[in-house]
């Protein structure tokens, strides 16, 4: 299950990095080169508030999965249950004065 979870994260993360990449507040950035056919169909300002949205959203998903994946945690069997200490010496016979 935690192989899920590290898989959807992983893409959410990529998609995520997309997005940051493709917007710039200024209205440059790599959605000045694709945004054009976006920019006919939708217009500049609603594609601008979509990909902020997305960033929004994508961030939620990634929080949300890795505090959902902690649940599916083990504990390893090593840490659950303590080992009786092995004594090496010999205990102490009576005292001689």
């Amino acid at each position: 299950m935690i192989a899920i979870f590290t898989i959807l994260i992983l893409i959410a993360c990529i998609v995520l990095a997309f997005f940051i990449l493709i917007q710039n507040p200024k209205g440059g950035g790599l959605q000045g080169s694709f945004g054009t056919m976006s920019s006919q169909v939708m217009g500049v300002k609603q594609s601008t508030d979509v990909m902020e949205k997305g960033t929004w959203t994508l961030i939620s998903v990634i929080g949300g999965l890795s505090i959902i994946s902690v649940m599916f945690f083990q504990k390893p069997e090593s840490a659950s249950k303590p080992k009786a200490v092995k004594q090496t010496s010999a205990p102490a016979s009576g005292v001689k004065k």
